[in-house]
């Protein structure tokens, strides 16, 4: 089953929300309107909250997690995604905050306590440290991840046009019979 319940917590899915079969969401996780999630991709919401905003892809093979409360952590850190965002194929983000109007590169990992504000693209393969906070308007890659350069008008553009792009191809996969089956 793609959606599990998990000690009395359900996830709750907005309007037209496309969640693949092969996909795992439980525990304490909300994901906007128009979002989706890819094939092969978990969303585990078991020890802390995971809030995914509107329009949002995660897509193939990424993992999405939480730290828990604990004696080193007294807080946790839940995870927390923004609006307009697209998480490439494979990316880990871990009880971190991701703004609105991001970009998250291939196999990127985003750790602990980070912070990724709006506007920002994380370039493939990048590691955020945790607690590390990526600026809103720049361009960062590396492990670890530095910035490179300010963006564009045109990228800044990209944001809401991958945003939309991924609205328009999980409306086509809703429409598909398939996309009914657990």
């Amino acid at each position: 089953m793609k959606i599990r319940s998990y000690q009395g917590m359900t996830p709750k899915l907005g309007e037209r929300v496309f969640v693949d079969p092969s996909s795992v969401v439980l525990g304490d996780v909300e994901l906007g309107d128009d979002s989706s999630v890819w094939p092969l991709v978990v969303i585990r919401g078991d020890m802390h909250r995971i809030r995914v905003g509107k329009r949002t892809s995660v897509q193939d093979g990424s993992v999405l997690h939480i730290t828990h409360a604990g004696p080193f952590n007294p807080d946790g850190y839940p995870l927390e995604i923004g609006d307009d965002v697209t998480i490439g194929h494979q990316a880990m983000l871990h009880g971190c905050k991701i703004g609105n109007r991001v970009l998250i590169g291939m196999g990127t990992t985003v750790m602990d306590g980070a912070v990724v504000e709006d506007d920002v693209v994380v370039g493939a393969g990048s590691l955020v440290p945790p607690g590390k906070t990526l600026k809103s308007g720049f361009l960062y890659v590396g492990r670890p991840a530095k910035p490179q350069r300010e963006l564009s008008d045109k990228e800044r553009e990209f944001f809401t046009y991958s945003a939309n792009n991924y609205v328009r191809l999980k409306d086509k996969h809703l429409q598909e019979s398939w996309a009914d089956l657990d």
